[in-house]
């Protein structure tokens, strides 16, 4: 287990997007959990989009029109990411054990969270997902390109795992907390 260090001013969750960055690319090349996190990417993140892009431009916005999201990564590359939807549906049973086969359906679609460890060079950030909500994605790695405009880091998603056709890639945009 690790600790966040965590400036006072954190109020929020931080993710990768929860989504994209964890099914990145998949490859034995994601750099180890010894590789340089820069300072740049140290701290915490709030989720801004989580979208699939189309060839003709169309977007679709996964988890709705105001996704919520936290990503923390501290010093040594550890992370932790959650994504949900802003607005969604309780149990009608009020015990999770005793959802519809709807309600867990939606509740698997409206939520990703993951953890691990990550690494960047200038243009290219690597993942390894410990474990993630999505069972598929543990003990994977993945590579994406990303961008760092100020306080906004944007990373793509190659092959999206969301039920994006062929062709798609996902789009993640956060920002940092202060």
């Amino acid at each position: 287990m690790f600790r966040f260090k965590v400036m006072s001013t954190l109020c929020g969750v931080l993710l990768v997007c929860g989504t994209p960055l964890a099914h990145a690319a998949n490859t034995a090349s994601a750099a180890p959990a010894t590789a340089a996190v820069p300072a740049a990417l140290m701290g915490a993140w709030t989720l801004v989009r989580c979208d699939n892009v189309y060839p003709d431009g169309r977007r679709v916005e996964l988890y709705g029109a105001n996704p919520q999201g936290l990503w923390l990564i501290d010093a040594q590359g550890h992370y932790m990411m959650q994504i949900v939807r802003a607005q969604r549906s309780p149990f009608a049973a009020n015990d999770k054990s005793k959802g519809t086969p709807e309600e867990y359906r939606a509740a698997s679609l409206d939520s990703n969270a993951h953890y691990g460890q990550v690494s960047a060079d200038a243009t290219t950030m690597h993942t390894h997902i410990d474990h993630a909500s999505y069972p598929n994605w543990d003990s994977k790695d993945g590579s994406t390109p990303y961008t760092l405009q100020g306080d906004e880091l944007t990373y793509t998603v190659a092959k999206p795992s969301s039920g994006a056709a062929e062709g798609a890639h996902g789009e993640v945009v956060w920002r940092r907390l202060r």
